[in-house]
């Protein structure tokens, strides 16, 4: 007997694999646009799932982007069913968001799987992201100097999330299709055409040359380092939360401990002189500390001794999740509000507070870092300088 194709057996692989690990009998989405490698991973979803004792459904969202866009849904949607996927939902979705259409669309898109996750009961959604859309995810940050966050690409697994074809290329998933007589629909606006998204110029123009030029494997390099550096992202990660847990508890300690604060108090990279100190005091007590916690629970006070004893990248990483914690929206974080935040405690010479985004403030208090919202405090303290807001480059 002969057995499927090998790019075929190759995605029901990859959709068992990636579903190994839910419960019995879970229901699991697929995010279905009609397009190629999400048609593809519909069919090999609704053969392989129900083969591990769970459900296979399908959700399909309309970005109402482009005209007809309800009508590619509703065809969608009807290929799903008639591959078996049930339920199928269809969801319209309005684009309307920070960061360009792109961005907006994907926040739109993303929301909406949510919400059909938490609406059917399933236990994941899978997307169809490929090998190439993982290469172009890494070019794209790197042609922004991205750093090892955004350079690691989109990870397998993100909450209900699941990319189960980061392994297989855009090409295997068009063989998968034109194997099962599935016909699907091709995005015009993937053509690459110069008012199409930067993703598919890249996509249709920039890739192709580096091949070319490079030889053949560019992508597969490509998809390699973002696993490389997602390994050292994740370690780098958990390293910055156990560095906010230890200074904030060490914050907390020295607020309840004010006098034994008071005496020590000088610049960690400076050389305890009284002139340090005198600076250290000018921007704030400990009272003022603590009362900015009292008064917002979502301030964040943390410890700066602890956390110039970190190395850079741990540190600055432990600074963007303060920014995050107290209310910074994290996508409009960027390395310039992190490395200002951070000369409050390497390059401490008494400036004064950094406004960052989120109408968030930074201000560095007789020891402690504390980042909340940007209002005046209670008692108003002195504070040399004045608050500077910064801009992405």
């Amino acid at each position: 007997m002969v057995g499927p194709d090998p790019r075929v057996a190759a995605v029901r692989r990859a959709v068992t694999a990636a579903v190994a690990d839910l419960p019995a009998d879970a229901l699991v989405l697929v995010a279905c646009s009609g397009g190629p490698d999400s048609l593809a991973l519909a069919a090999c979803a609704a053969f392989a799932v129900p083969r591990t004792g769970r459900r296979a459904g399908a959700v399909v969202v309309d970005h109402g982007l482009v005209a007809g866009s309800a009508q590619v849904a509703a065809w969608a949607a009807d290929r799903c069913r008639a591959l078996g996927l049930d339920p199928v939902l269809v969801v319209r979705v309005d684009v309307d968001g920070p960061g360009g259409p792109e961005a907006a669309a994907r926040a739109a898109r993303y929301a909406a799987l949510e919400r059909a996750a938490q609406e059917t009961g399933a236990a994941a959604v899978l997307l169809g992201h490929t090998l190439d859309d993982q290469a172009e995810t890494v070019l794209l940050g790197l042609a922004r100097g991205s750093g090892a966050r955004s350079l690691a690409g989109m990870p397998a697994v993100r909450g209900h999330l699941r990319r189960p074809l980061l392994d297989v290329r855009r090409a295997d998933t068009l063989a998968v299709c034109a194997v099962l007589g599935l016909d699907p629909w091709h995005d015009p606006t993937n053509a690459g055409g110069p008012d199409d998204p930067v993703r598919s110029r890249v996509r249709a123009h920039v890739l192709p040359v580096l091949e070319r030029e490079l030889g053949p494997g560019v992508a597969t390099a490509l998809a390699r380092t973002a696993t490389q550096l997602r390994e050292d992202a994740v370690a780098l990660e958990a390293a910055a939360d156990e560095l906010v847990v230890r200074a904030r508890t060490a914050a907390a300690h020295a607020l309840d401990a004010p006098d034994e604060r008071a005496e020590g108090s000088s610049d960690e990279r400076g050389d305890g002189s009284s002139d340090e100190r005198g600076r250290e005091r000018a921007d704030g007590s400990p009272d003022e500390a603590a009362g900015a916690t009292r008064r917002d629970p979502g301030v964040v006070v943390l410890d700066v001794r602890t956390l110039v004893g970190a190395p850079d990248a741990v540190r600055r990483r432990a600074v963007r999740s303060a920014l995050v914690a107290a209310g910074a929206p994290a996508g409009s974080v960027h390395r310039v509000h992190v490395l200002a935040v951070d000369a409050l405690l390497v390059a401490w010479h008494g400036q004064g507070p950094v406004q960052v985004p989120g109408r968030m403030v930074a201000r560095r208090c007789c020891g402690s870092l504390v980042v909340g919202p940007d209002a005046p405090p209670a008692d108003p303290v002195g504070e040399p300088g004045t608050t500077r807001t910064l801009r992405a480059e």
